[in-house]
């Protein structure tokens, strides 16, 4: 299993620096950040300075969408990365959240994103491309390389991606709930006629590692407690599509959702959302890494037993260096193994 670090482009940028060459130098192989210029520093300028610093990191946001910026823009920002530093990125996408609410504008399609996921890797890679009709071409890239990595949680959006898709992006570690989505990209990758072992699957989630006391777990899921909000949106789509029927959406997740009354996107990713009260313990648990060592790497076996290429960590609370040192020392070896059966 691969790990990936996930990090806020909140200022100061050094910091976010020294954190990826740091959880490089522990075997982390990819950097991650968020992509939403409003509430974060614009993330591809401080990509630049990652890639500059590391050796083999691969960099990437989690996630960009085919709105914020045009899509020749997003495919030259890639290439020229790429040229610089020999083809370490990878495009995380999706039809935007944060960043397009947060500014008063709708997520786009489905429709669009498929779009845009071709136009952007054809122009990264040097192929022509369709952009809104116009048919252009980046003419100084030269063996460019460009995952595409979907994020996804509805039906719909699962399919995309494995029809199209180069990997498939899930926030939230529930080993229940990832079985079920990664055997939909699956399926509809062998109906697409493709090798569904060539869609990478990363899950993506806090970890917060405690000392294995009570006061501990209390401590570390009120670290995490934020991230039950900031996926409400997509969990909500998935009750709406699927809650009564318990042996695809468990009762538990249908119960959070109704007690979910609204979400403030300018504490998007925020330890003090003041949103998620709403966020009960069980979810917690299901949806984060919240304990000792042995239990984060009970619960990534499980994942990794599902089909999980990589586990990205999102390192948002009030411990980011010692979740990076702690998972290098002992949860990194401890994966770098074949699965036990």
């Amino acid at each position: 299993m691969d790990f990936g670090i996930v990090l806020q482009t909140d200022p100061p940028a050094d910091l976010l620096v020294e954190r990826m060459v740091r959880a490089e130098q522990h075997g982390f192989s990819h950097g991650w950040t968020f992509d939403s210029v409003v509430l974060w520093q614009e993330p591809f300028v401080i990509h630049s300075r990652v890639l500059e610093r590391t050796e083999r990191m691969v960099l990437g946001p989690m996630v960009t969408n085919p709105s914020t910026r045009s899509w020749e823009v997003t495919a030259s920002l890639f290439a020229t990365l790429n040229d610089m530093y020999g083809n370490r990125t990878v495009c995380g996408i999706g039809r935007g959240d944060s960043a397009m609410r947060v500014a008063g504008r709708k997520p786009a399609t489905l429709a669009r994103l498929s779009e845009a996921m071709t136009a952007i890797k054809n122009l990264a890679e040097g192929r022509d491309a369709l952009v809104d009709g116009a048919s252009m071409r980046i003419p100084w890239v030269r063996e460019g390389s460009l995952p595409m990595w979907m994020g996804a949680y509805g039906p719909k959006a699962l399919e995309l991606v494995g029809r199209e898709a180069d990997g498939f992006i899930l926030q939230l570690a529930d080993p229940y709930l990832t079985e079920w989505m990664v055997r939909a990209v699956r399926t509809a990758a062998v109906e697409a006629g493709r090798d569904p072992g060539d869609v990478k699957v990363c899950v993506a989630a806090p970890a917060y590692v405690t000392d294995g006391s009570d006061e501990g777990l209390a401590h570390g899921r009120e670290q995490c407690r934020w991230f039950g909000g900031m996926v409400g949106n997509h969990v909500a789509d998935l009750v709406a599509r699927y809650g009564e029927r318990s042996d695809m959406v468990p009762q538990e997740l249908t119960d959070y959702v109704k007690a979910r009354q609204g979400y403030d996107y300018s504490h998007h990713g925020r330890v003090d959302n003041p949103d998620t009260d709403f966020v009960p313990d069980g979810i917690v648990d299901r949806f984060c890494l919240v304990g000792p060592v042995s239990e984060h790497v009970e619960k990534l076996e499980r994942l990794r037993a599902v089909g999980v290429d990589q586990f990205a960590v999102y390192a948002m609370h009030g411990d980011v260096d010692g979740v990076i040192d702690t998972y290098g020392r002992e949860v990194i070896p401890a994966l770098s193994g074949e699965v036990v059966s």
